[in-house]
Parts: C-alpha cells; sequence; structure tokens
C-alpha cells in the first residue's frame, strides 16, 4: 500500500514538471508587450542613427561651405590687389610728365608757336 506521502510526492513532482513546461512554454513565446518594447527600442535607435547621420552631413556641408567661401575670399583679395597695380599703372602711364616727354621724344612735339595758335569764332 502506498502512502498519502508517497503519493503526495509524486503528485507534486508531476505538478512540478506540467509547471515547468508551461513556464518553459510561456516564456518561449514572446507577449505583445515585449514586442512593442522591441519595436520602440529598435525605433528609437533608427531614430538616433538617422539623427546622427543628419548631423554628420550638416557638418560636413558647412565645413564645404566654410572653404568655398575661404577660397572666395582669396580670390577676392587677390583682385582687388591686382586692380590696385592696374589703377597705379593707368596713374603712371596717364601722368602729364611722361605724355610729355613722350610727345617730345617720339613724335618731335614742343611747344607751339606764334603761327601755330589758331583761334576759332
Amino acid at each position: 500500500m502506498t502512502s498519502i506521502a508517497a503519493v503526495w510526492g509524486r503528485s507534486i513532482q508531476q505538478s512540478s514538471r506540467k509547471a515547468s513546461a508551461n513556464l518553459a512554454a510561456v516564456r518561449a513565446r514572446p507577449r505583445a508587450g515585449d514586442r512593442r518594447l522591441t519595436v520602440a527600442v529598435a525605433a528609437g535607435m533608427l531614430m538616433m542613427v538617422g539623427v546622427s547621420l543628419l548631423l554628420v552631413r550638416v557638418r560636413l556641408q558647412t565645413v564645404n561651405v566654410g572653404y568655398q567661401l575661404s577660397t572666395g575670399r582669396h580670390l577676392a583679395h587677390r583682385l582687388e590687389q591686382e586692380q590696385r597695380e592696374l589703377e597705379l599703372e593707368i596713374a603712371t602711364l596717364t601722368s602729364p610728365r611722361r605724355l610729355e616727354q613722350l610727345a617730345r621724344a617720339r613724335l618731335g612735339m614742343g611747344p607751339p608757336t606764334p603761327g601755330q595758335i589758331v583761334t576759332v569764332p
């Protein structure tokens, strides 16, 4: 004859095996809350990556525009310098003293004689 304790012990063991199997089955299939949490975490990480890539792109564009601006400033400075040099050359070439010397040396010109001056009425 089986004692009550032995029956009771077997009953507890069988119950605990069934409970373990049920618990493993419950743990194996994801719950809706876990899925939502996983999707939310994945979406959050994807958004963070997207924002990070956007910030990197904006920074690269800023650097590129800075290089273009620097190149433009250098060009403007060089052109201003060239303009100053050309204005100085024009002033030198058109000075009255230089023009008088060229007229005397190359063209043989001199001050007008009294007969060369004609007054127009």
